[in-house]
């Protein structure tokens, strides 16, 4: 496991690898957060957010990025493994930011299928598991 502050160096070498002009407009920056961060339509506790991107008068634009979610998840891979995690999040959540600066929501509408998908599989492992004890119980009688 990575310790939050060789997180955070990963990181930085990560950011300092992409392109200046996708941070445009990024004036709140790239925040490491201590905390894991579960999912609102997280069906058994398995579903942690990584990052999230976020736009607001108040605190301009930023990106969060979660330390412990990437412990929970990607706690137990190579260093080279968690390098590339963290850069598919980042990169992830600046299209979210260059997106909205242009005004497209395509990775938006992604996620939200990525979600339906996976309400979908959870749906349909809880029917099969249904189906199995109502057939273990009707062979139990």
């Amino acid at each position: 496991m990575f310790s939050i502050e060789e997180t955070n160096d990963i990181l930085d070498e990560i950011a300092d690898s992409i392109p200046y002009e996708l941070y445009r407009e990024l004036n709140g920056g790239i925040v490491l957060l201590p905390e894991a961060k579960l999912h609102p339509k997280s069906v058994g506790n398995d579903l942690y957010i990584m990052g999230e991107y976020h736009s607001s008068l108040a605190m301009g634009r930023y990106i969060k990025i979660y330390y412990g979610s990437f412990c929970k998840v990607y706690g137990h891979m190579s260093k080279a493994q968690y390098t590339e995690r963290l850069r598919k999040v980042l990169l992830h959540e600046l299209r979210h930011h260059n997106e909205s600066l242009a005004g497209y929501e395509d990775l938006i509408l992604y996620d939200e299928q990525t979600i339906a998908n996976y309400l979908e599989r959870k749906a349909a492992q809880k029917q099969a598991r249904l189906a199995r004890e109502e057939r273990k119980k009707k062979k139990n009688t």
